[in-house]
C-alpha cells in the first residue's frame, strides 16, 4: 500500500508530517512520490488564515480528482478548528485534530471508504509535557526538523494558533535527544529546532539553552538551527553560544509584526519597537555575519500611514537580512476580528508591495556583502538547471556547478555573484 502526504503551513507541520510518515512506514506503507497515486492520502492542515483553510479544502478536492478511490485523512490545525465544515466535504474518510494526529495509523480501519468520516477530536488539548514515539522520516537526508515544543500562551490578538494548538507545552528533554541521535544516525547533518514558541521551552527546569548544549555534544551532528523564535524569549546565553559555537547556526528568524508602538500594543505583542531595535543591534554586534530574518504584518486594524512609516523605517534602518511580509486578514475567533477600524484592501495591497520591494533590496545587500568570501555550504540537491544548491550557516542560498555528487556534504565555496534572490553563484574550493 502507498501513502501520499501533503503538508500545508509551517515548519512544525513539516516535522509532524515526517513523524506520521515514519509511523505509516512501520505499518508497511510505502511513501508515494508526488507523481504517484496512493491508497491513503494524508493532508496535514493549517488554519492560520481563512486562505489557509481554503487551501486545505482545495487539497482534498485535488487529491480526489487525481485518485477518486484514495482514503482521505484530514489532520491538524484546520481539523481541530473546523470539524463540521470538513465532514461535509465529499470523499473525506477520517478527521483527526491536533491531540491525536501523530497516532493516525491507529485509526485507519483498513482504508475502507466511509459514507461519513470517522472523527477523532478532543476540544481541549493536553497541557502536560509530551513525548513522541518515533523519529521523523524525510526524503532528503541533509536537514531534518526536530519538534521540541507545541502550543503558545502569548495570545497575540491576530493569532488563532493558541486555540488550534493549545497552551504552551514542552517535549521531554531526553525524548528530544533520542530522536536527535536517531536522525543523525540516519545521515542528517543539520537539525532545525521547531515548535510554536520554542523560546519558552522548559522540561523539568531545563531550558532551550541547556538543550542546545546537549545537542552540541552529539557526534556527527554538524549544525543546529533555531527556527522562528520570539524576541523576548531568547536568553543572552543563546546569543553567546551562537557567537562561539561551531555547530549553532548564525541565523535567527525573529518576528516583529509591526514597528509602531501603538500597533504593537493592540497586537498584544510582548515587546516594544525600541526593545526589538536594541535586541537586533545587540545580536548583530555580538555575532559576526549573522543572518537575521523577521515577519512583518501590514494593514492591521487602525494602522494609519504614520504607523506604516514607523514599520518601514525601522526595517530599513536595522541590520535585518530579509523579511516575510504578511497582509493582515480577519480571522474569526481572534480579538482583532472584532476591531472596527479596518484598513482598506487597496491600501494594504500597496503597503505590502512597498515592504516586499524594500525587503528584496535588503536581502540583495546582505548577499552582496559576502561576495568574494569563502563559506561552508551544506548541499541538499541538484536543481532542474543542473546546479547543486544548499545553505550556509547564516542562511545564504548558494548554487554551484559541479560534476561530483555533493548531496549531504559540507564543502567550502567561494561566492562569486548574486544572480537572483534565490541563489548566490559560487565555485568549489579544492
Amino acid at each position: 500500500m502507498k501513502a501520499r502526504l501533503y503538508t500545508l503551513g509551517c515548519r512544525l507541520n513539516q516535522a509532524e508530517t515526517a513523524i506520521i510518515a515514519k509511523s505509516l512506514a512501520v505499518r508497511g506503507f510505502e511513501i508515494a512520490r508526488s507523481d504517484e497515486t496512493a491508497d491513503l492520502t494524508v493532508i496535514n492542515t493549517c488554519t492560520v488564515t481563512e486562505q489557509a483553510d481554503a487551501k486545505c479544502r482545495q487539497a482534498v478536492r485535488k487529491a480526489l480528482r487525481k485518485n477518486p478511490e484514495t482514503f482521505i485523512a484530514v489532520v491538524g490545525c484546520y481539523a481541530q478548528m473546523a470539524v463540521e465544515t470538513i465532514r461535509k466535504i465529499p470523499g473525506v474518510d477520517l478527521i483527526i485534530g491536533n491531540e491525536h494526529k501523530l497516532k493516525l495509523a491507529d485509526y485507519l480501519n483498513g482504508l475502507s471508504k466511509q459514507d461519513t468520516p470517522l472523527i477523532v477530536h478532543s476540544p481541549k488539548i493536553s497541557r502536560g509535557e509530551f513525548s513522541i514515539e518515533s523519529h521523523g522520516l524525510y526524503d532528503n537526508t541533509t536537514r531534518a526538523n526536530l519538534k521540541i515544543q507545541d502550543g503558545c500562551n502569548f495570545v497575540c490578538s491576530f493569532c488563532i494558533i493558541p486555540t488550534a494548538r493549545g497552551a504552551a507545552r514542552s517535549r521531554a528533554f531526553d525524548d528530544i535527544l533520542r530522536e536527535a541521535r536517531q536522525l543523525v544516525e540516519l545521515g542528517h547533518q543539520e537539525l532545525v529546532l521547531t515548535g510554536v514558541n520554542i523560546g519558552t521551552y522548559q522540561s523539568e527546569g531545563r531550558t532551550l539553552t541547556r538543550l542546545l548544549k546537549k545537542l552540541e555534544k552529539i557526534n556527527d551532528l554538524k549544525r543546529i538551527r533555531i527556527s522562528s523564535i520570539e524576541p523576548t524569549t531568547i536568553a543572552d546565553e543563546v546569543i553567546r553560544m551562537m557567537a562561539d559555537s561551531e555547530k549553532l547556526c548564525k541565523h535567527l528568524h525573529i518576528p516583529l509584526q509591526s514597528g509602531d508602538e501603538r500597533i504593537l500594543k493592540l497586537m498584544r505583542r510582548k515587546h516594544s519597537a525600541r526593545e526589538f531595535i536594541d535586541f537586533i543591534e545587540e545580536v548583530y554586534r555580538r555575532v559576526p555575519d549573522v543572518g537575521i530574518g523577521t515577519d512583518v504584518m501590514v494593514g492591521y486594524p487602525s494602522e494609519d500611514e504614520q504607523a506604516f512609516i514607523h514599520t518601514k523605517k525601522l526595517l530599513a534602518d536595522l541590520p535585518v537580512s530579509y523579511y516575510h511580509v504578511f497582509t493582515y486578514s480577519d480571522r474569526k475567533g481572534t480579538a482583532s476580528y472584532k476591531m472596527s477600524e479596518k484598513v482598506q484592501h487597496h491600501v494594504k495591497k500597496a503597503r505590502t508591495a512597498l515592504l516586499i520591494e524594500q525587503g528584496e533590496r535588503k536581502r540583495r545587500t546582505f548577499y552582496e556583502k559576502f561576495i568574494g568570501q569563502t563559506v561552508s555550504v551544506l548541499f541538499e540537491h541538484k536543481n532542474r538547471d543542473g546546479y547543486w544548491t544548499g545553505y550556509t550557516s547564516n542562511y545564504l542560498p548558494v548554487a554551484i556547478q559541479a560534476d561530483d555528487d555533493l548531496h549531504n556534504t559540507i564543502r567550502p565555496v567561494r561566492l562569486n555573484s548574486v544572480d537572483d534572490l534565490h541563489n548566490i553563484s559560487g565555485s568549489l574550493i579544492d
